[in-house]
């Protein structure tokens, strides 16, 4: 369960969660004095409305945070989404039909033959099982709210990929020293760089020729390759991405997920070759709005 997974709709429908919870405490009805029922006095208004949508906030977070997990065949997310538009449904049948629905539990406690008033538990539950019901919705159509909830984390002390030193670039922490070439390392030899036991401005002694001979040419006749401009860093994804085979297959092996840090140890074309935390390697092909580390 990855709860960095979870976007800023998923905090929306849990604050509405937490306020509907709230408002099962409070008074259903108004005009009794000080003995005013509440939702837990009524079971059918506590298990249509203040339950059924805490049930499904509850199935829409477990859901994000399991990765589409399904039990029996239903998506966790899916059904809990369906339980919040029930529960606002009938909470707004609740707060204009109080005298037929629930005025009779009213009039047991003394509150006299005429219809009720929705108190301020109905009204409140009903704010928030729309805001719960709503954010549901809304966070499969709306992009600000499938953004990260909480920010990927910065590695504290990645380890580059092959065991180059810590700091190279594209890693958190990089550096680029003057005169050194972009992505490279200084190092004695270099110019403007003084050898071991050289004072600093003198000029490095010339390299040693090489033993004449004859040189091969290269195999093929081609010159040889310099290095990859690539060089290996860490990045986020901000949704959920797939990761597909290397070898084109279009199943994908795994799904990047927000605030996770991600190899990326090569580029293929627009896309990436990640690589995963278990070791598993496959291409990103969707690389718009990653965070590098």
């Amino acid at each position: 369960m990855n709860i960095r997974s979870l976007t800023r709709g998923d905090g929306v429908v849990i604050g509405a969660a937490v306020l509907l919870f709230i408002a099962s405490f409070l008074d259903t009805f108004d005009g009794n004095g000080d003995d005013n029922p509440s939702a837990w006095s009524n079971g059918n208004l506590l298990m249509s409305v203040y339950l059924l949508g805490i049930i499904g906030a509850a199935l829409v977070v477990l859901g994000r945070a399991a990765g589409s997990r399904k039990v029996v065949g239903l998506d966790l997310g899916t059904v809990g989404v369906a339980f919040t538009v029930a529960a606002a449904w009938s909470s707004l049948g609740a707060i204009f039909d109080t005298d037929q629905s629930y005025g009779i539990v009213f009039k047991n406690l003394g509150g006299g033959s005429s219809s009720p008033d929705a108190g301020v538990g109905l009204i409140l539950g009903l704010i928030a099982a729309l805001v719960l019901a709503g954010g549901a919705v809304a966070t499969a159509l709306v992009p600000a709210l499938k953004a990260p909830l909480m920010g990927a984390p910065r590695p504290a002390q990645p380890q580059p990929y092959g065991g180059q030193p810590q700091g190279g670039y594209g890693y958190p922490g990089a550096q680029q020293q003057p005169g050194q070439p972009y992505g490279g390392q200084p190092g004695p030899g270099q110019p403007g760089q003084p050898g071991p036991g050289q004072p600093y401005g003198a000029q490095p002694q010339q390299a040693a020729a090489p033993a004449p001979g004859p040189v091969a040419p290269p195999q093929g006749g081609s010159a040889p390759q310099g290095p990859s401009d690539f060089s290996p860093f860490w990045f986020a994804v901000p949704v959920p991405r797939p990761l597909y085979a290397e070898d084109g297959s279009p199943t994908p092996i795994a799904e990047l997920a927000p605030g996770t840090w991600y190899l990326a140890v090569e580029q293929r074309g627009p896309g990436l070759i990640a690589q995963t935390q278990d070791g598993r390697r496959g291409v990103l092909q969707d690389t718009t709005g990653i965070q590098r580390g």
